[in-house]
């Protein structure tokens, strides 16, 4: 597939030198999360480390407006009379429109890259190539079938289940990227939005950032009941951890992330939170 994070940046892949005391404000981070991050109309103003910052920082922002958009064509069909299943696909399908199918170009290219076993340099070339491979094809079909068989449940349950299981997992799989922007953790290549976000955020601000999003998920699955409580707050800490042990496999196979990275890591977040939202 020809779109990905890294192969279209909105700026130059290296702007211009910052001074280190300079902050970007919070509109500019904001429209930096929703101009890298989703296709609503969001100019970009600031293309520099300050602005990544604040807005990987506003990543699970973004993502609670994509979840909110999304839950919202799989309510309705469910009030006239469509099933869980037709429910499920549609609201499978919004968010992945959202974001012109970045984020599965991103886990189809991060599988053909680690599946290549070649090194590393090898591998980075494999995921800039426009086609995908065995290992894409095969991680795009699983990964949204289980997306829309866990909605299904969660549907069939109710549409409130079904609703905020979408928010929540929509929110996480942004969540997911704010965490891997932590310092530390290293670009693989020089250009591109991967080289642009990683490291960014201290880890403290990560941690701080994952532990208001599992506050806020259980607490916005309270009038659901308790138990949906501590299953919606589980759920985003369970995903994040999968997302962990992906970048820490990318990070030893590629030498570093790269916005294709970032992209599988907010499927397999997502992914995993329906999954998790579906038990029980």
């Amino acid at each position: 597939m020809k779109d990905s994070f890294d192969n279209q940046p909105p700026e130059p892949a290296e702007p211009p030198p910052t001074p280190p005391d300079e902050r970007a404000s919070l509109r500019d981070g904001v429209r930096f999360a929703f101009g890298t991050l989703t296709v609503l109309p969001a100019r970009i103003t600031r293309w520099d480390r300050p602005a990544a910052r604040t807005g990987m920082a506003c990543a699970p922002l973004a993502g609670l407006v994509v979840g909110v958009l999304a839950a919202v064509p799989g309510v309705l069909l469910l009030v006239l009379g469509g099933g869980p299943l037709l429910a499920a696909a549609v609201t499978v399908a919004v968010p992945a429109a959202l974001t012109r199918g970045l984020h599965l170009d991103g886990l189809a290219d991060t599988a053909d890259g680690l599946g290549s076993a070649k090194p590393a340099e090898a591998a980075l070339r494999i995921m800039k190539q426009s086609d995908i491979g065995p290992f894409g094809v095969v991680a795009l079909l699983l990964v949204l079938l289980v997306q829309a068989g866990a909605l299904a449940d969660l549907y069939a349950e109710s549409w409130v289940h079904g609703a905020l299981a979408t928010v929540v997992a929509a929110v996480t799989a942004r969540l997911a990227m704010t965490v891997a922007s932590r310092d530390g953790v290293p670009p693989a290549r020089l250009e591109g939005l991967g080289a642009a976000v990683a490291g960014v955020l201290p880890k403290r601000s990560a941690a701080g950032i994952a532990a208001l999003v599992a506050a806020s998920a259980g607490v916005a699955a309270l009038p659901v009941g308790p138990g949906a409580a501590v299953q919606c707050a589980g759920a985003v800490l369970i995903a994040l951890g999968a997302a962990e042990l992906l970048l820490r496999r990318c990070v030893r196979r590629f030498d570093g992330v790269t916005g294709d990275v970032f992209g599988a890591l907010a499927e397999i977040a997502g992914t995993t939170a329906l999954v998790v939202l579906a038990l029980g």
